[in-house]
């Protein structure tokens, strides 16, 4: 049977749409392979949602283009984000993709490998509501967490974002359907759940005419063997008090929320077509530290969006400076086409964009650094994630830290016999700007 291999680009809701054309292939019989130079045909999962993503994804294709002209490999299947909206385009301007599929046609991956292996040339692009968000899933990450997707699509219609361009519109999964799924995952070992969607706050709303977070995770609390429940992308203006509640109360949900504003500056937030300004989010941050004690909060803001001036550079800043998140990221504005913020006026120059990028990241590492380094003498349950042969160490992750996003906690003493998925008590004995190192101490 033919040899297929996935790279997935992007974030975990397109890794999400990984797993379930994965499962479809290899239920209808293809062998899979983890390296995807060595496969026979090769998926690509593409990104679209900024310029630096949609330039991996073109280098992806190219890369493996070169593959296919040595006979390396014998088909490519382009699939994800950057196929739905770019469309044709793929097809007129990328010869080396035997098949084009948009979000829509991803339930019909099997019939599109078929077919190109058939000697076809495809290019599917139904609606986007024909691709089931649920489903039999084949998990790509370890063993021991996995991200659980409740919802696709959104309603913000934020002014730099083609998202909803791109999934449309808010789509949710019902309470049953997500928990189901999330017992299914707990029985195979997973032992950390991270609830993904592209707002997780307005969960719900689509189908029941409310917020169901709270009421979801309630639910998910209750299942056997999961420890830790994750929230990301959770948008400020959505966060109710309810929410914290919950937050509060159950043990399983870990003291961290990522929270996205964007800027802090009213008059850029305005432009953004996000509401509020820089005192209504820091009433927001007060709300959830005061309710969740001792939470972790995330955010990412973007430097350079059309009409930033030095005024409101500096105002982000010193609210950067003053809220002190624990975890922060930073980019540069991306102009993307067909978004209303592309046509604003007042541009700001692509040097400029990424100098400011730079030093909200300078003055962030300096505030996790000093944060980090509170840390030392602390004993807190580390989730060991793999051993480190140039460290010749252990590391892993506290809830303090999602994966891939965050940093680690590299073990330099062990005691006993340890595995990743294992959780292990580590005392914390020094700290860089960024990962802390510690002590096993059971």
């Amino acid at each position: 049977m033919t040899k297929v291999g996935m790279v997935s680009l992007g974030c975990p809701k397109n890794q999400m749409d990984a797993e379930l054309m994965l499962a479809k292939l290899k239920k209808a019989g293809f062998e899979l392979v983890a390296d995807s130079g060595l496969a026979e045909a090769v998926i690509i999962n593409t990104c679209g949602f900024i310029e630096d993503a949609k330039k991996e994804s073109i280098e992806q294709i190219i890369e493996f283009g070169r593959l296919k002209d040595e006979g390396r490999i014998k088909k490519i299947i382009v699939t994800g984000c950057m196929a739905e909206r770019y469309r044709e385009e793929l097809v007129k301007e990328l010869p080396e993709c035997d098949a084009v599929l948009g979000l829509g046609a991803n339930g019909d991956i099997v019939e599109a490998l078929k077919s190109v292996l058939g000697g076809e040339r495809v290019a599917r692009f139904p609606d986007k509501s024909c691709w089931s968000i649920d489903g039999e899933r084949l998990q790509t990450t370890p063993d021991f967490f996995a991200y659980l997707r409740i919802s696709d699509g959104c309603n913000n219609c934020c002014a730099y974002c083609a998202i909803p361009m791109i999934r449309g519109r808010l789509r949710s999964r019902e309470i049953e359907n997500v928990v189901r799924e999330a017992r299914e995952l707990a029985s195979n070992g997973v032992k950390e759940l991270i609830l993904v969607a592209q707002d997780t706050t307005l969960y719900g709303t689509d189908i029941y005419g409310r917020p169901a977070l709270p009421e979801l995770l309630e639910q998910l609390c209750t299942i056997d063997g999961l420890k830790w429940i994750r929230l990301l992308y959770c948008y400020p203006e959505h966060i109710t008090d309810r929410l914290l509640e919950v937050m509060a109360a159950q043990d399983k949900i870990v003291k961290y929320m990522d929270i996205p504003i964007q800027h802090a500056s009213g008059r850029v937030l305005g432009a953004m077509n996000r509401p509020g300004d820089g005192q209504t989010l820091r009433r927001v941050i007060e709300k959830i530290r005061k309710a969740v004690p001792g939470i972790v909060l995330r955010t990412t803001v973007m430097t350079g969006f059309p009409g930033e001036g030095q005024e409101e550079f500096d105002e982000l800043c010193e609210f950067i400076r003053d809220m002190r998140f624990e975890r922060l990221g930073c980019f540069a504005f991306s102009p993307e086409e067909g978004t209303a913020a592309a046509a604003m006026p007042n541009q700001v120059d692509e040097k400029e964009k990424r100098r400011r990028r730079d030093i909200i990241m300078q003055e962030q590492s300096l505030i996790s650094g000093e944060i980090n380094h509170s840390q030392i003498g602390k004993t807190m349950d580390i989730l060991i994630e793999s051993y480190d042969r140039y460290a010749e160490c252990w590391f892993g992750r506290s809830a303090a830290d999602a994966p891939d996003i965050d940093g680690k906690v590299f073990i330099t003493r062990t005691r006993g016999k340890i595995k990743p998925g294992d959780f292990v008590r580590v005392l914390i004995t020094d700290s860089m700007d960024w990962d802390l190192m510690g002590e096993c101490c059971d």
